[in-house]
C-alpha cells in the first residue's frame, strides 16, 4: 500500500540534518537527551530573547521549506496513502461488526447452556449426597446388628469369645475411614463396643495367661484365635514375650542383690552408726545358703518361662485361621523378615540377660564372685539341670502335641526346637548360648583349681629331693577332689582332666630334673651307689603315682571317655619316663651280658673225653659267671623297685636277647668234641636257671625259651637228623644251623666268619646289624 521513497528525496532529507548538524545551536535540538526546560532557562540567562527567537524562527521556516518540498515531490503518493488509509477504516468496521455478532451469538447459547449445567450440578450434589446417606444408613444398621449380635455373643461367655473378637474385627472395619460422631442412635452402640472390646482383650489376655501357665493348648490357641481376629496377634505375642523377659530381668536382679541377700541373715535390732549390711566372717555360710536357695528359684523361674514360650509357639506352629488357612506362624512372619523362632530370640535375650546381670552383680559385690567362681560346679549342676529339664519337657509337649492333633506341622516345632538334641535348622547352639553365661566364673574356677593341683607338687619338690609316700597321697587325693567336684558335667569334666594332664606332666618334668643320667647311674660292677638309688626313689614315686592314678580312674563312674583318654595318655607319659630311668641301667647290664657270652669262646669245648654218667655234669665258667651277675644285679639293683611287674617288663627284652646270643654263639663253638657238647648241653640246661631272676617264668620268654629247648637235642644228632628236624625255620634260624653244621664240619671247611676273616665279636655284631635271614645265608653262602 505505501510504497519507498525515492532516493533523491532521502538525500535531500539528510542534507537538511547535515545543516541542522553543522549549526552550533540547532545541533542541541538533534540530541536524544535534549530538554526542553532546562533549553529555555540556559537560553534566557544566556543571551537577548529576540535574538533566540529569531534563531529559531530561521529553524523554523528551514523546516517549513523542506516540509513542503517533500509534500510538493511525493504528492501523488500522499493521496494514493490517504485512499488506502480509508479502506482500511472499512475493514475494521465490517470485522468489528462481525465480533459483535460473535458476543450476541455466545450469550444467546450461555443463556441455553448454563441453566441446564445448573441443574445437572445441583443433581449429581443431591445423588452424592443420597449415596453418601445410604452408605451412612447401611453402616448404623450394620452396626446396630452386630451390636446385638456381640451383646449375645458376650453373654456366652468363654465359648463366644472368637466370635465376639470377629464381630469387633467387622465393626472396627465398618467404621474405618468413617466420622460417626453425632449420630444420637448408635451413639450408645459405639459406648459399647469400646467397652466391648476391652472386656474381650482383657479375657483373651487372662485366658492367654492361665493357658501358658497350665500348659492348656485348648486356651492358648482360642486366646491368639482372638486377637488374631481382633488384628493385633503380632502386637500380643510381643507384649507377652516383653513381659515374660521383664518379670525375669526382675527375678535375676532380685536373686543377686547382695544387699538383700546379706539383711536376710543381718542381726535383729537396729544397726549403729557406720555399720554395713554385709556379709562378714561369721555369716558368710548363711549368705552363700540364701544365694544358692536364690539361683534355685531363679532356675525354676526360668523354667517356668522358657516352658510358657516354648509352649506359645508350639501352639502358634500348629494353630491355622478357620477361615483363611493362615498359620499363626505364617502370619507373624509378615511383620519381621525371614523365619520366625520366637523361642530362640526369647533364649538368646534371658542368655545376654543372665551374662549382664552376673557381670554387674560381681563387679559390685565381692562375695558374689567368690562364690560364684569358688563354686561354679554347684552354679553349673543348677544350669545342667535346668537344661535337661527344658529337654524334657520340649520332648513331652511334641510328643503330646503330635498325638492331639497329627497335622504335619508337628515335624516343624520339632525341628525350630532349640532344646531337642539334633533339631536346630539352623546350628544354633541353644546349650552353648546358656553356658556362655558362665564363662567368667569357669575361667576363673579352672585357674584356680589348676593352682590347686600345682601347689602340692611344687612344695613336694622344692626340697630338692624326690618326694615322700605322703606327698604323693596328697597330690592324688588332690586330683581326686578336682575330678569328683567336676563330675557335675561332662564338658567340665573334660576341662578339668586337662589341667590334671598338665599335673601329671608337671610331676614327670619335675622328676626327670631329680634323675641322674651319668655313669654312676649305668655301672654294674659295684654295688648300688646313691645315684642309683636316687633313680630307684624316683621311679617308685612315678610308679606310685602312676598305679594310684590309676586305680583312682578305674573308681570314676560315668567318666567321660575323652577326660579318661586325656589323663590315661599323660600316664603314659610317666610311664616313657620310667623306662628312661632304667634305661642306662639295663644298657649295662646288656653289655656286660653279651661280654660274658662272648667269653665262652676261650673255653675249651673240643674234649672227646664223655664225663662219668655217675657224675653230675659241670657247668662252664661263663656260665657260672653269667648266673652269678644276674643274682646279683637282681639282688642289689633290681630288687629295690617296688614296681616289680614294670621291672620284669623291662628287664624281658634282656633276657630274650641273652638266650638269642648264647644260641648263637653255641652255634658258632668249634671245633666241639663229645665232651664239649656234654658240657654245652649242661649249660643249655643252666641257662635257663640263670635267667630266671629276670623273668617270672623262663617260659614267659615264648619263641625264646622253646629256641633254647629246640636246640639243645641238636647237638647229639647227626646231619641227617638235624635237617630233618621241624624246629628248623620256625624256631630256630636257618643260619644258626648252618653255623652249627660248620662247627662239625671238617677244618678246611671255614665258618662264615673265618672265610670273611673277621672275629667273632665282630660277626655277631654284623649279625646283629642284618637280622634278615636272606641277608644272613647270602653271606654265608
Amino acid at each position: 500500500m505505501f510504497e519507498k521513497p525515492d532516493v533523491k528525496l532521502v538525500n535531500m532529507e539528510d542534507s537538511v540534518i547535515e545543516q541542522l548538524a553543522d549549526d552550533e545551536e540547532f545541533r542541541k535540538f538533534l540530541d536524544e537527551t535534549f530538554d526542553v526546560k532546562a533549553h529555555a532557562n540556559q537560553a534566557i540567562q544566556g543571551k537577548a530573547i529576540s535574538d533566540q527567537l529569531s534563531k529559531l524562527a530561521e529553524g523554523i521556516s528551514l523546516l517549513d521549506r523542506e516540509i513542503h518540498s517533500q509534500i510538493v515531490a511525493h504528492h501523488e503518493d500522499l493521496l494514493s496513502q490517504a485512499t488506502g488509509v480509508e479502506t482500511l477504516e472499512g475493514v475494521l468496521q465490517m470485522m468489528q461488526s462481525r465480533i459483535q455478532s460473535l458476543l450476541a451469538a455466545m450469550d444467546r447459547i450461555r443463556s441455553k447452556v448454563s441453566e441446564p449445567f445448573n441443574k445437572i450440578s445441583s443433581r449429581t450434589t443431591q445423588l452424592r449426597n443420597l449415596q453418601d446417606t445410604c452408605d451412612l444408613l447401611r453402616r448404623i444398621i450394620r452396626i446396630m446388628y452386630l451390636g446385638k449380635r456381640l451383646n449375645s455373643q458376650l453373654q456366652g461367655g468363654a465359648r463366644e469369645i472368637t466370635k465376639a473378637a470377629q464381630s469387633l474385627n467387622e465393626l472396627d472395619y465398618i467404621c474405618e475411614g468413617v466420622d460417626l460422631s453425632g449420630v444420637e442412635i448408635i451413639e450408645q452402640d459405639r459406648r459399647f463396643i469400646k467397652q466391648a472390646r476391652k472386656d474381650v482383650e482383657s479375657q483373651a489376655h487372662k485366658m492367654l495367661e492361665q493357658g501358658m501357665e497350665t500348659q492348656n493348648p485348648t486356651q492358648v490357641a482360642t486366646s491368639l484365635q482372638v486377637f488374631h481376629n481382633l488384628g493385633s496377634l503380632h502386637h500380643t505375642v510381643e507384649r507377652v514375650l516383653q513381659n515374660c523377659r521383664d518379670n525375669l530381668n526382675r527375678n535375676v536382679r532380685s536373686c543377686l542383690d547382695a544387699q538383700s541377700l546379706a539383711q536376710q541373715h543381718a542381726p535383729q535390732g537396729r544397726a549403729g552408726p557406720g555399720r554395713a549390711a554385709m556379709p562378714v566372717t561369721g555369716n558368710t555360710a548363711a549368705f552363700r545358703a540364701s544365694l544358692w536357695t536364690n539361683m534355685e528359684k531363679l532356675m525354676d523361674n526360668i523354667y517356668a518361662a522358657c516352658a510358657q514360650v516354648q509352649h506359645l509357639q508350639k501352639v502358634l506352629v500348629k494353630k491355622r485361621d478357620p477361615v483363611t488357612h493362615v498359620c499363626f506362624i505364617e502370619e507373624l512372619a509378615k511383620h519381621q523378615e525371614g523365619h520366625v523362632n520366637i523361642m530362640q530370640e526369647f533364649w538368646d535375650s534371658i542368655t545376654h540377660m543372665l551374662t549382664n546381670e552376673f557381670n554387674n552383680s560381681t563387679e559390685a559385690s565381692m562375695h558374689l564372685k567368690q562364690a560364684f567362681e569358688g563354686e561354679y560346679p554347684k552354679l553349673l549342676r543348677l544350669y545342667n539341670d535346668l537344661w535337661r529339664r527344658l529337654q524334657q519337657f520340649s520332648i513331652t509337649t511334641a510328643s503330646s502335641l503330635s498325638q492331639s492333633e497329627p497335622t504335619g506341622e508337628e515335624d516343624v516345632s520339632v525341628e525350630d526346637d532349640i532344646f531337642i538334641p539334633g533339631s536346630k535348622r539352623n546350628q544354633y547352639d541353644s546349650e552353648k548360648a546358656l553356658r556362655d553365661t558362665l564363662t567368667k566364673f569357669e575361667n576363673a574356677y579352672l585357674s584356680k583349681s589348676l593352682s590347686r593341683l600345682f601347689d602340692p607338687i611344687n612344695l613336694a619338690f622344692s626340697t630338692g629331693n624326690p618326694p615322700t609316700t605322703q606327698e604323693v597321697e596328697t597330690i592324688v587325693k588332690t586330683i581326686a577332689s578336682e575330678l569328683n567336684v567336676a563330675s557335675v558335667d561332662t564338658q567340665l569334666c573334660i576341662t578339668v582332666a586337662k589341667n590334671v594332664a598338665k599335673t601329671i606332666q608337671l610331676f614327670s618334668v619335675k622328676s626327670e630334673q631329680l634323675l641322674i643320667t651319668d655313669g654312676e647311674a649305668s655301672q654294674v660292677i659295684g654295688p648300688c651307689t646313691p645315684g642309683q638309688q636316687r633313680n630307684v626313689t624316683v621311679v617308685n614315686i612315678l610308679y606310685l603315682l602312676h598305679q594310684s592314678i590309676t586305680k583312682l580312674l578305674e573308681g570314676l563312674q560315668n567318666f567321660p571317655p575323652e577326660a579318661m583318654e586325656c589323663i590315661q595318655k599323660s600316664l603314659e607319659g610317666v610311664v616313657v619316663l620310667m623306662s628312661s630311668a632304667l634305661s642306662p641301667l639295663m644298657s649295662s647290664v646288656l653289655d656286660a651280658v653279651e661280654a660274658i657270652i662272648l667269653t665262652m669262646h676261650q673255653e675249651d669245648f673240643s674234649s672227646s673225653a664223655v664225663p662219668d654218667p655217675g657224675k653230675e655234669s659241670q657247668c662252664s665258667l661263663y656260665m657260672r659267671e653269667l648266673q652269678e651277675f644276674v643274682s646279683r644285679c637282681q639282688a642289689d639293683y633290681l630288687s629295690r623297685y617296688e614296681c616289680q611287674d614294670f621291672i620284669y617288663d623291662s628287664i624281658k627284652p634282656i633276657a630274650c636277647r641273652c638266650v638269642e646270643l648264647f644260641v648263637r654263639h653255641a652255634s658258632l663253638i668249634r671245633p666241639l668234641g663229645e665232651g664239649g657238647k656234654m658240657r654245652l648241653a649242661a649249660d643249655f640246661a643252666q641257662m635257663e636257671l640263670a635267667i630266671s631272676p629276670f623273668c617270672r617264668k623262663v617260659s614267659d620268654l615264648g619263641n625264646h625259651y622253646k629256641l633254647l629247648r629246640a636246640f639243645r637235642p641238636l647237638l647229639f644228632q647227626n646231619a641227617e637228623h638235624i635237617s630233618k628236624s621241624q624246629a628248623i625255620g620256625d624256631i630256630i634260624p636257618h643260619s644258626t644251623i648252618l653255623h652249627f653244621l660248620f662247627a662239625r664240619a671238617p677244618q678246611e671247611m671255614k665258618s662264615p666268619h673265618q672265610s670273611a676273616d673277621w672275629s667273632i665279636s665282630r660277626y655277631s655284631q654284623w649279625l646283629e646289624d642284618h637280622p634278615s635271614e636272606k641277608d644272613r645265608l647270602t653271606l654265608i653262602k
